[in-house]
């Protein structure tokens, strides 16, 4: 028994463990649409002063707050931080998104932010400063114009099958209303047009 005993609690504390380790580097889901406009539009401008400006090290704040939040979300990311519990409740009512679309798009924000810091440390200033230029323009779409690159692509990806409708059952969601809003319409079209055609038909 006592055998059993110290099984089962080793198996719990195992449980216990990976719960807190997965919930360490969980990304929030939902995610507040504001918040996310607000760390893109602290993200465009900290790309602007590479791309524009030319300052080097602002890469280094760039490049840890998208890791950061692409780790563990807003917890560690002082961007991230300012966004959700300072900026976004004076924005009013949250709008709430799907969170892994969002965390795609940090993830894009890595890879753009590690490249230009690794061409800036290579002295490859000029192409280092592209890369800046064009992460900061994906940016500004979405704090200017509320429109996701990065969520744009993760759509994509789930509708020809490379990311599996499991990992956001409410893009898939959407998805399929998509498709059906869209089908609906199309017959309302063509609808229309036959009606229009039989109309003028009668008419002649």
């Amino acid at each position: 028994m006592s055998i059993t005993t110290a099984s089962t609690g080793t198996t719990d504390s195992n449980a216990t463990t990976g719960n807190a380790v997965a919930k360490f580097f969980d990304f929030p889901n939902p995610v507040n649409e504001k918040a996310a406009r607000v760390v893109a539009g602290g993200a465009m401008t900290m790309a602007a002063f590479v791309a524009i400006l030319g300052w080097g090290w602002v890469l280094i704040p760039l490049a840890f707050g998208f890791m950061a939040r692409v780790t563990t979300g807003p917890r560690f990311s002082p961007l991230g931080l300012f966004a959700t519990r300072i900026a976004a409740p004076r924005l009013g009512d949250p709008k709430l998104v799907p969170g892994p679309p969002k965390r795609f798009a940090q993830a894009i924000g890595v890879v753009f932010s590690l490249t230009a810091s690794a061409l800036w440390i290579a002295d490859l200033q000029g192409a280092a400063r592209v890369v800046a230029a064009m992460l900061m323009a994906a940016a500004a779409l979405e704090s200017i114009f509320g429109f996701c690159l990065g969520c744009t692509i993760f759509g994509w990806l789930m509708r020809i099958g490379v990311i599996p409708d499991d990992v956001c059952a409410d893009c898939a969601d959407i998805s399929d209303r998509l498709d059906r809003t869209l089908e609906t319409r199309t017959l309302e079209t063509r609808a229309l047009e036959t009606g229009a055609l039989e109309t003028s038909t009668g008419a002649a």
